[in-house]
């Protein structure tokens, strides 16, 4: 038996050996892959140490030898667009062939869900998969995955977009890409590398952090392996209950919750529908349940009643004054019938179970969908319910991306580094919006971390956030998501960076706006501007127009305020049937804002309020929800939103930590 043991031992060796020496390249190299034009194209992987490695690719051919640690890199040289061609990589026992290699321009596509939004589910998804037959377009999906260290490499392989593909492209990258080639007439290809909900902190490198006074404390906290970020999330969650609820109910106990009788003075409240993790709760998976009073007029009928929401993440028990009505499991729209008699004149509960197995959870869907209804009586149940864990699954103490800084860039971002590329089109800041000073700092550092990696300050365009009634946060209140905007118009000050924006184009009651091809379209604008010099197609482009009109300075005159833009392009215009400028207001030095008139006057608007006899400062757009503003240069592009103080925000002390 020992010499058994021994010869297995030895064939496993030989079998790690013989693998190790076949010449490999990591997977952001494929089939159908796009390679830069016009720039020197790294190519590197792994061979056996001392290793020959030739790289054959059009009319160009180079050798290396792999280091002592296995590793080679080479450079071809700079060619025009064009394909399709071979790249063939050999070493000495194995030959690693690529087919249909364009050359063209490369876009990495980043972010959170507004990136990662998938072509099928924007706009017009159906009929854009079926008429997306281009074959020029490819894309990288890169497979979500986090470390605590960096990788050398991803999963993740190239497709060629058309109607079998083209479903799960990045829909916002999509339209760029097409709008892209069709100004260019070259090849695009896409890296898409997007985590839903995510920080930009989780984007940034240890090293980058770890220079920064403001991020230095993060790093700092950084656990050594996964292991025990199971063990602290264990902690932290009890300690959170303990603190919330004074602990978990006995086997049993919560189904008493249902009962209209419970006293409840003691439960947590948080707005629904919505997601649980935004609400209050850590990152949780298991059972919460959700109570809510309701009155009922004493004259109302309450014949054929339904309690209906739009969905249950991922799935519910509801009840009615302690009286089970339904459960379903999945994404269809709740609608349960409630029997005669069951509600009543006066008081009433409503208790719904939720059971959530990974990821978000709660009682989601449009808040007009979650209501009491009958023949004659509709009663919102949007807003403040009650809440109380009933049990927490062990997939709670998973590290997800945002359990640490630095994880995504480790394990989907370092990998793709120096792969040859033009440029970075990003949208994210929705969850870094309750800290939005903060994100002065991050979101540059994490930008010129990227640059620094790559070694060239190459272009990167974001997309600033869209319209949504996050808090009903404005002027009069604080807005967290205009603060937000603000910090991404800030990040305009590095160079070759671009923006677009999109508070008209963005849904008040929804996070995820389906028009992704507007957005796509307008970065492909600042593309142009940024990364092409303004020339598309041989012809002089927008010039800085794309950029939409800029707030440049302030001055005042008697009670009005004269606003003063750049980047007005052949002129300023307003988008209203009736000629009226909205989204502005005007306070004083009591800090108080109230809505103004506006009017254009060449390349200022002119605002004044009835209430303010001598402006000090102006604001527009200054909302969560800021779909109202209408002002556009006359190209088509939109103003950003922006104010002229510096009065205290509401995010000023929040930290990410």
């Amino acid at each position: 038996m020992k010499g058994f043991k021994w010869s297995a031992c030895l064939l496993v060796w030989l079998a790690i050996q013989t693998a190790f020496a076949d010449v490999r390249l990591p997977n952001v190299f494929g089939s159908h892959m796009v390679l830069q034009r016009r720039k020197s194209i790294p190519v590197w992987g792994w061979a056996s140490p001392g290793e020959k490695v030739t790289v054959t690719f059009t009319n160009q051919t180079k050798t290396t030898k792999a280091d002592k640690e296995g590793k080679w890199k080479l450079m071809l040289d700079p060619m025009e667009a064009g394909g399709p061609f071979l790249l063939t990589v050999a070493g000495k026992k194995n030959t690693v062939t690529f087919e249909d290699v364009l050359l063209g321009e490369v876009w990495i596509c980043s972010g959170q869900s507004n990136m990662e939004w998938q072509l099928q589910s924007a706009t017009n998804g159906k009929e854009e998969v079926k008429n997306a037959t281009y074959p020029t377009i490819r894309q990288l999906l890169v497979k979500k995955s986090i470390s605590l260290t960096p990788k050398d490499d991803i999963e993740g392989e190239w497709t060629v977009c058309s109607p079998q593909t083209a479903a799960y492209y990045t829909a916002v990258g999509y339209f760029f890409a097409r709008q892209l080639q069709k100004d260019l007439n070259v090849p695009i290809g896409l890296i898409n590398t997007s985590w839903g909900g995510t920080h930009s902190e989780t984007w940034t490198s240890r090293d980058a952090m770890n220079q920064s006074d403001e991020f230095r404390p993060v790093i700092a906290k950084l656990p050594a392996n996964y292991e025990e970020v199971i063990q602290s999330g264990k902690e932290r969650t009890r300690l959170l209950l303990e603190k919330q609820q004074g602990g978990l109910p006995a086997a049993g106990e919560e189904w008493k919750w249902s009962d209209p009788a419970l006293k409840t003075d003691q439960w947590k409240s948080m707005n629904m529908p919505g997601d649980w993790e935004w609400g209050g709760l850590p990152t949780l998976d298991g059972v919460v349940w959700f109570r809510k009073e309701v009155m009922i007029p004493e004259d109302a009928s309450l014949k054929k009643m339904t309690l209906r929401f739009g969905s249950a993440d991922d799935r519910d028990s509801s009840f009615v004054n302690g009286q089970f009505v339904g459960a379903t499991k999945g994404q269809a729209t709740r609608s349960y019938a409630i029997p005669d008699g069951v509600l009543k004149p006066g008081r009433n509960v409503i208790a719904v179970r939720i059971t959530d197995d990974g990821g978000a959870g709660g009682i989601v869907g449009k808040p007009e969908q979650l209501q009491l209804s009958g023949e004659s009586l509709d009663i919102p149940l949007a807003g403040q319910w009650q809440y109380r864990v009933a049990s927490v699954s062990p997939s709670s103490f998973r590290p997800g991306p945002n359990t640490y800084a630095t994880q995504l860039f480790n394990a989907m971002l370092n990998p793709l580094i120096p792969y040859a590329m033009e440029g970075v089109i990003w949208y994210q800041g929705e969850s870094n919006a309750g800290r939005a000073y903060q994100y002065r700092k991050a979101f540059p550092l994490m930008i010129e971390d990227w640059r620094k990696r790559w070694g060239n300050d190459f272009p990167f365009l974001f997309v600033q956030l869209a319209s949504f009634n996050s808090a009903n946060g404005d002027s009069r209140h604080g807005s967290s998501w205009a603060e937000l905007r603000e910090a991404q118009t800030m990040a305009l000050q590095l160079p070759n960076t671009g923006m677009a924006v999109t508070a008209d184009i963005g849904d008040p009651k929804d996070i995820h706006p389906k028009n992704k091809q507007d957005v796509g379209k307008r970065l492909a604008a600042e593309a142009i501007r940024v990364a092409y010099s303004g020339v598309a197609n041989g012809e002089t482009s927008l010039g800085e127009a794309s950029r939409g009109p800029m707030f440049d300075k302030l001055t005042v005159d008697d009670n009005r305020a004269v606003v003063t833009f750049k980047n007005v392009g052949t002129g300023l215009t307003v988008k209203d049937r009736y000629g009226y400028l909205k989204g502005f207001e005007v306070a004083g030095s009591d800090q108080k804002f109230y809505y103004a008139k506006a009017d254009i006057q060449g390349n200022t608007v002119v605002v004044h309020a009835d209430s303010v006899a001598t402006p000090v400062a102006v604001r527009y757009g200054w909302a969560d929800d800021n779909s109202d503003v209408n002002l556009y240069n006359r190209e088509g592009f939109p103003a950003v939103p922006f104010r002229t103080d510096t009065w205290k925000g509401i995010t000023e002390a929040a930290k990410f930590e």
